[in-house]
């Protein structure tokens, strides 16, 4: 299929392989195994905060990234929604620790480097899940918190990119508005370009008209 010259739609992201989504993901299935093993399955409002946090993170990711296709300021809206959510949860983190009187690992903490390394090179929930029955509620929350600043980070990231690309491409509306002037611009060219075509085969014409005209008189000279 010949690919289209005028573009109006922005090229979706594929999400799947944000790494601020496979993060996200990871930090709802992480969040849901938690409530469960750590929290009172009734009478506690914390459980469904904590889970509608998490995941309105992920799924703001995923409907920003369809909505951007046409806008971009709609994406950036999105986002900053699922930025909040997982803010919101990060500190449901910090909460359920200091609530606990568990400690909050710092650079200081001789788990923390480790944590952090293991944060850092794994997105996907598989690397976790294997570990969702084994760790701590320390454990788990710190890598909880640890986790919602590292997708936070990344999307602040993605955001400014995304600013930038508005900032230099515009809206739908200047997008449609290019396509239209490039359009027109392309037929005016192609109107040049037939109206001096046309000019040069009757020119052609002039000269062969002119050369049947020598001929024929060239003949009739002879003749007589």
């Amino acid at each position: 299929m010949e690919e289209r010259k005028y573009k109006i739609l922005r090229k979706q992201a594929k999400w799947q392989d944000l790494w601020f989504y496979r993060k996200a993901l990871t930090v709802f299935r992480l969040t849901t195994v938690f409530t469960k093993r750590f929290l009172p399955v009734h009478g506690d409002r914390t459980v469904d905060q904590m889970v509608q946090a998490a995941r309105s993170g992920k799924q703001n990711i995923v409907e920003g990234s369809a909505d951007g296709v046409t806008s971009t300021e709609m994406e950036i809206k999105l986002l900053n929604v699922a930025r909040a959510s997982i803010k919101e949860l990060q500190e449901d983190f910090s909460d359920y620790l200091l609530s606990h009187q568990l400690t909050m690992w710092s650079s200081s903490h001789d788990r923390f480097d480790g944590m952090l390394e293991f944060c850092r090179e794994h997105n996907d929930v598989e690397d976790y899940e294997p570990y969702f029955n084994t760790w701590t509620d320390e454990e788990m929350a710190n890598i909880g918190y640890t986790l919602c600043r590292m997708t936070d980070k990344m999307m602040m990231s993605y955001i400014t990119n995304l600013e930038n690309d508005f900032v230099t491409e515009g809206g739908i509306k200047e997008r449609m508005t290019a396509a239209r002037l490039g359009y027109r611009a392309d037929k005016k060219q192609e109107l040049v370009a037939a109206h001096q075509e046309i000019a040069a085969l009757k020119a052609e014409i002039n000269r062969l008209n002119t050369t049947i005209a020598q001929l024929k008189q060239e003949i009739s000279s002879k003749s007589s």
